[in-house]
């Protein structure tokens, strides 16, 4: 992808997250597109100024309200419901965010439509990026003056394809004084990620053409629930200060801090994933009722991270086996994995329990 693509999928993304219309060009045609949760009377009446405007739900958030069965829906991580007249903006919010379900718990009767091709799928993916809900307004037309994105553009973007080493330096921490940060940053924008690395990671007595030893690393993923505030519901604030000791006291290694927080959905929609869960769900169907699949987290992000660094063979500091498959099939060879396991609390035991269960955490 080129540098003018990356950066006008960056400025979609931006746009739909200040309340924007955006349009989304493809071989279907264009489709100009609207956040639900951001829309307002305003500029939903300038999408439904001519027609009005359909719905795009994600896949899972469209099973649970039982429209996958329509013709429309098969195949595809999308599907666009035509507007009744009753699904006015408030009805629609309604219809996008599941926390509102014990409020308005009948919906319905919907009808699904034909997609329009890349567009709808890249609609949903913008949605994704800005960490919103992945539920759009949208109307088969270009809007003057409204930025417009390649639907193809939008599909192949990847942070880590721009993703450069920008700065670095000393960073005592508590139980590991001789470290230091390294921070990362896609050219085009967006959140920046941080490496610890703690101790001498490459120092070593080895001949000068012996292969480095692997380094041990671990991949944690940004809570500021758990690493900040302290949080009981997960296990992310001992994780992070466990691993820090953990590597440490083994002599070296390096700690990704990754900018994904909520497996990926974002602070807001993981927020959003607890109050799902004080209803009763875990946090896998928390997350598929948003709208989003169990885990959205980009591991090619830490796989350039690691060669930025000059790491291409690990000792994995994990209990789950993606992040393993995940790191091989992206060229980094994990010698080892390392299990971490935390105590439980009696807040998080049913966390636990899932990440075992259902998400297939060796715990």
């Amino acid at each position: 992808m080129t540098s003018d693509n990356a950066q006008q999928v960056a400025r979609a993304v931006d746009e739909l997250r200040r309340g924007q219309p955006v349009t989304v060009t493809g071989s279907g045609g264009s489709l100009t597109i609207l956040a639900v949760e951001l829309a307002d009377a305003d500029s939903l009446a300038m999408l439904d100024a001519e027609t009005r405007a359909d719905l795009l739900l994600a896949r899972p958030r469209a099973a649970l309200l039982n429209i996958v069965n329509q013709r429309a829906a098969e195949g595809s991580g999308v599907v666009r419901i035509a507007r009744a007249p009753w699904m006015d903006l408030a009805a629609s919010v309604a219809i996008a965010d599941p926390v509102r379900d014990l409020d308005t718990p009948f919906k319905g009767p919907f009808r699904a439509t034909d997609l329009g091709g890349l567009a709808d799928a890249a609609a949903i993916r913008l949605a994704k990026d800005g960490g919103l809900l992945p539920a759009v307004f949208a109307v088969e037309r270009p809007i003057p003056g409204v930025l417009a994105v390649d639907a193809a553009a939008v599909l192949n973007y990847a942070r880590a394809d721009s993703l450069k080493l920008v700065t670095r330096a000393r960073l005592p921490l508590d139980g590991a004084p001789d470290s230091e940060v390294v921070a990362f940053r896609p050219l085009e924008g967006g959140p920046e990620h941080l490496a610890l690395i703690i101790g001498p990671v490459f120092a070593g007595n080895r001949a000068a053409d012996a292969p480095a030893p692997p380094v041990l690393t671990r991949l944690h993923s940004a809570c500021l629930t758990g690493d900040v505030l302290g949080s009981l519901k997960c296990d992310c604030g001992p994780q992070l200060r466990g691993a820090v000791a953990a590597i440490a006291d083994s002599g070296g290694g390096v700690l990704l801090y990754l900018q994904q927080e909520g497996r990926g959905i974002g602070l807001i929609n993981k927020l959003r994933a607890y109050a799902l869960q004080d209803q009763g769900f875990d946090t896998v169907d928390a997350n598929l009722r948003l709208g989003f699949e169990s885990d959205e987290r980009d591991f090619e992000l830490a796989a350039r991270m690691l060669a930025l660094l000059g790491i291409d063979r690990i000792r994995l500091l994990t209990n789950n086996p993606d992040k393993v498959a995940a790191l091989t099939a992206r060229g980094i060879t994990v010698n080892e994995r390392v299990e971490h396991k935390m105590p439980p609390n009696p807040h998080n035991s049913a966390y636990l329990a899932t990440k075992r269960d259902r998400s297939g955490h060796l715990l």
